[in-house]
């Protein structure tokens, strides 16, 4: 994509949900539009500025609104739902107020790209006669799923143990989003998620961080419905990808690096290395990390785990962070480390980022879902698109260090890893089309853009 040359540049607002997991694709799809000549501004909440303000790109400008919890966002809430119906009520003014402010300025805004989890801003939006475009950070199989329950075409309490509905795969209960499971304790939860489709039909445009190749089936039935659908992934950094952009390495821009995993992985022997996170979020009790830990240092690789500064604590105390076979480091560059040859497989809790990222980078996966969409991800990782297992769990929900040695020798050592390792591999390569000029969610970003001029 050649950035364009144009007097008047179209201005994009981008309102991420204040979660990683929802900037990293959301900025990585704004810099795509600020490479077309399209001027970004960044949106979030006051108490999520500072997140941001050192990390974003320097042609972005950026601004805040507020969730009514300025000083600490959800941690200064009584409960979730509170949180919820405060930020909707105070969010809505508070952006009402930005799009009047610039409108009265040459900040004029022509688009609002906004989080599936803010579905108040199309209404909004629509107020003041802008185009607004829904950005969905799930994967279309498990929006697809909370669009059938907020239809009504998916009753909860779930009673059958088997699923089938259109376009998607058969589907186990274990298979679902883990909120419908636990909808009685938790209805509010899985409100939220559903509250994303209240409204879906009336927006300009739906923006999915997926790539057509990966869903075909489902994509082409949800075109139907919403005909401005659009699939405009995988939203990762250029050079892992395309390499359209060769300063764009990382999602933001960052002060510092992970050298010491580069310096450790540069001695291992090609393909010699689990890779393990869990993400941002996923909080393992004390008896799942000591069985992971005993699983790690028992098997006959070598392993990279990241274990952040809140979750050292779970360890073994008898376990070693650095030695000849393992390497623990509280951050990485997990696109980096996954790009590299050491690397043999990736033991994951099957984010839909992480999940886009092993796909992209073509490497075979280990799943342990923990809740959310990661069940529902774990499931097309293993069965549809073949680039790993899934770890079975005991009668407690917990990998055992046995049942992960031997999840370890099947993806790395049995005849299984040439298979995963070539299915990986051709979604890699069809990633990096979908993406690069002519691809399907190149086409599609191209006609977004354009729409706005």
């Amino acid at each position: 994509m050649e950035k364009r040359n144009i007097a008047k540049r179209a201005h994009c607002l981008v309102l991420a949900y204040p979660l990683q997991g929802h900037i990293n694709p959301m900025l990585q799809f704004s810099k795509l539009l600020d490479h077309q000549g399209v001027r970004i501004t960044f949106v979030t909440y006051h108490f999520y500025y500072n997140n941001l303000q050192k990390v974003l790109p320097p042609s972005f400008a950026l601004e805040t609104i507020s969730d009514g919890f300025d000083q600490g966002g959800p941690l200064h809430a009584e409960d979730h739902k509170v949180y919820i119906d405060r930020s909707r009520e105070v969010g809505s003014q508070s952006l009402a107020q930005l799009l009047e402010k610039l409108g009265k300025s040459e900040d004029h805004v022509d688009c609002v790209v906004y989080d599936a989890f803010f579905p108040w801003t199309l209404d909004v939006v629509k107020r003041f006669k802008i185009v607004g475009a829904v950005y969905l950070t799930q994967n279309m199989t498990v929006n697809s799923i909370y669009y059938h329950v907020h239809l009504g075409n998916l009753q909860l309490p779930l009673t059958a143990h088997e699923f089938s509905l259109p376009a998607l795969p058969k589907l186990q209960l274990q298979d679902l989003p883990s909120f419908l499971l636990t909808y009685a304790e938790h209805p509010y939860t899985l409100d939220f998620f559903l509250d994303q489709f209240s409204n879906i039909d009336k927006a300009d445009w739906v923006l999915c961080n997926t790539f057509y190749e990966l869903d075909k089936e489902v994509a082409d039935w949800i075109t139907k419905i919403w005909p401005k659908f659009r699939n405009i992934g995988p939203n990762i950094p250029s050079i892992f990808l395309d390499k359209q952009y060769e300063d764009d390495q990382n999602y933001i821009v960052e002060d510092f690096d992970s050298e010491e995993c580069s310096k450790w992985l540069n001695d291992k022997p090609k393909g010699s290395v689990v890779y393990v996170s869990f993400g941002s979020l996923a909080m393992l009790v004390d008896e799942q990390m000591e069985e992971l830990a005993y699983g790690l240092r028992e098997c006959s690789n070598y392993f990279l785990w990241i274990v952040r500064a809140s979750e050292e604590i779970k360890l073994p105390k008898d376990f070693k962070k650095k030695s000849e076979k393992g390497l623990i480091v509280t951050w990485c560059s997990q696109l980096k480390v996954l790009a590299h040859e050491a690397i043999g497989c990736f033991v994951t809790h099957c984010g839909w980022n992480s999940t886009l990222e092993t796909l992209c980078l073509g490497v075979p996966t280990i799943a342990i879902p923990h809740w959310s969409d990661q069940t529902t991800n774990a499931k097309l990782m293993t069965d549809v698109w073949k680039i790993g297992i899934r770890a079975p769990i005991d009668e407690k929900k917990i990998v055992q260090r046995e049942t992960l040695k031997q999840c370890i020798r099947s993806v790395m050592e049995s005849n299984k890893y040439q298979e995963m390792k070539s299915n990986a591999t051709e979604w890699k390569i069809l990633a990096s089309k979908a993406v690069s000029e002519g691809g399907n969610s190149y086409k599609n970003i191209i006609e977004f853009i354009n729409s706005l001029f």
